[in-house]
């Protein structure tokens, strides 16, 4: 068998994949390690055209570095799962992962079998998160300031933008919010051309074909959604040639201008396709007031379908009878404003939306402020649906403490595993303490010691001071769900890389292999 190993030695030493692994893991990690905590820093990323972005939202940082090693690439798979599953902390789970990735391969070099490594680092993972789940908040109501407390911290004390995402919230409502279906962070958007803004409803980032002008509102309220293009149907090239195939496109245009007739007959005011329109169609629609939005994204399309409650239809729907296309039809206010370049969606026939514009002097500052909001969005609703637990760190550094009493009650080498995943818990207060600029070993040590000696679930270290304080007491706050997804994630990372013996680069085939 052709094949070469990436470890970076030969087969002799059992150990160089988990050690060059845990390597490239490593220095992942130190990319957006630096920006966790309060004082956390920045991060400039520089593109091969001389673009630059300055952010320290983790997931950023990591989906655009330049990432090749195969391990690594493992580690920006956790953030894509943080922030696709919860939205936020993810910077926490590629810190955790990290750590858990380290302390593993040290005890798998150390001796410890790796099954028993990765079996401990399963329970350990299981059992931190059953804590955690036990020692939760609840939220109480969309009053409760303990929401907005959660909001400011993770919109990284960007007060404005707390109140922002908690006004939206309020307007959208608890019940939406506690919906699994329903992604508040979606409901952030960027305007670089305005102002802070909850609107009740969607901003749709798209120009309306031609005929409308600014603050100009559709003149019908029923809404279309298209799942093609708004035009007669084509026939084949070879057919325009023959005199019969040219009877037939006239034809076909004759019964689409019947089409368009019946559309304005049934009080049509906004129609959104997800492919292009055509001219006569264009011009029709505009002289009657009706708004077309052509070649919708197709998030934009299910947005719209589920405000206004609109059916969304193929191009051979339109020949139905008025009274059948009619169910079909959604409802809502359509304006379109053209300084900021967005359609107004407003009044909606379908289910609740809202959108959170957040305003910048720049697109880049406008692009990192509403990745501050969305992220606040999101943990505001983690909170909603999971309650919320001691941040800066406490609430890990807990669980850890109660790892450490379960690891005296195993008796076999799982209890390595367990103690693994015990130190990458006190991992996420270490780092905040030295992005402080303060003594992890020191910090953390009188940490652990005073949340034991109180059996107190949420002391950490203020990072202005650097005293020991009670982060419930001072509203130091961080979502459950958030917490319980970066631990199970890390775990599973750390489980999949601590697994791999050999790297071995696949072969090139021009063609697939027959078997």
């Amino acid at each position: 068998m052709d094949a070469t190993t990436l470890g970076g030695h030969e087969g002799d030493d059992r150990h160089a994949a988990l050690l060059n692994n845990a390597a490239a893991i490593r220095a992942v990690c130190s990319a957006v390690e630096g920006t966790l905590g309060p004082k956390g820093l920045d991060t400039m990323l520089v593109g091969g055209q001389g673009d630059v972005l300055i952010t320290n939202d983790g997931v950023t940082i990591l989906e655009k570095m330049d990432v090749s090693h195969p391990a690594a690439r493992l580690l920006v798979q956790v953030a894509r799962s943080q922030q696709s599953e919860v939205g936020d902390g993810t910077t926490t789970a590629t810190v955790l992962a990290g750590a858990m990735v380290a302390e593993g391969a040290a005890m798998v070099i150390k001796g410890v079998p790796v099954a028993k490594v990765v079996a401990g680092i399963e329970e350990g993972t299981r059992i931190a998160a059953e804590y955690l789940t036990a020692i939760a908040h609840p939220i109480d109501g969309l009053d409760d300031p303990m929401l907005y407390q959660i909001a400011y911290i993770a919109g990284r004390e960007h007060a404005d933008l707390a109140q922002l995402v908690l006004q939206g919230a309020r307007l959208i409502g608890w019940q939406r919010l506690a919906d699994e279906s329903f992604r508040f962070p979606d409901a952030v958007t960027a305007l670089d051309k305005g102002q802070n803004e909850v609107y009740p409803g969607l901003f749709l980032a798209r120009k309306p074909a031609a005929g409308f002008f600014d603050r100009e509102e559709a003149s019908g309220t029923g809404v279309l959604i298209l799942m093609d293009a708004l035009e007669p149907e084509k026939p084949a090239d070879e057919a325009l040639v023959t005199e019969a195939g040219f009877r037939e496109y006239t034809a076909s245009r004759e019964r689409f201008r019947s089409e368009l007739e019946r559309l304005a007959e049934l009080g049509i005011g906004l129609i959104a396709a997800d492919r292009g329109v055509d001219a006569e169609a264009e011009q029709f629609c505009a002289d009657r007031g009706i708004m077309v939005l052509p070649r919708l994204p197709r998030h934009d399309l299910l947005r719209l379908r589920e405000f206004t409650g609109a059916v969304p239809l193929r191009r051979a729907a339109l020949a139905k009878p008025a009274a059948e296309l009619a169910r079909a039809l959604g409802r809502c206010r359509a304006v379109y404003d053209a300084p900021l370049g967005r359609v107004r969606i407003s009044d909606g026939g379908g289910r609740s939306a809202v959108a959170v514009a957040v305003g910048g002097s720049t697109r880049e500052l406008a692009g990192e402020r509403t990745r501050i909001a969305a992220d606040a969005a999101a943990a505001v609703q983690a909170a909603v649906r999971g309650g919320y637990v001691a941040g800066g760190g406490a609430a890990e550094l807990a669980a850890a403490r109660e790892l450490e009493r379960c690891r005296e009650t195993v008796k076999g080498l799982e209890g390595f595993g367990i103690a693994v995943v015990a130190e990458a818990l006190r991992r996420p207060l270490a780092q905040i303490v030295v992005n402080a600029g303060f003594n992890p070993l020191e910090k953390v040590e009188q940490a652990k010691a005073a949340g034991a000696l109180g059996d107190s679930t949420s002391i950490a270290i203020d990072c202005d001071t650097g005293e020991l304080i009670d982060m419930i007491q001072h509203h130091i706050i961080d979502p459950l769900t958030v917490k319980l997804h970066a631990v199970q994630t890390a775990g599973e990372v750390a489980a999949a890389v601590l697994r791999i013996r050999t790297v071995i680069k696949m072969r090139q085939d021009s063609e697939p292999s027959s078997h």
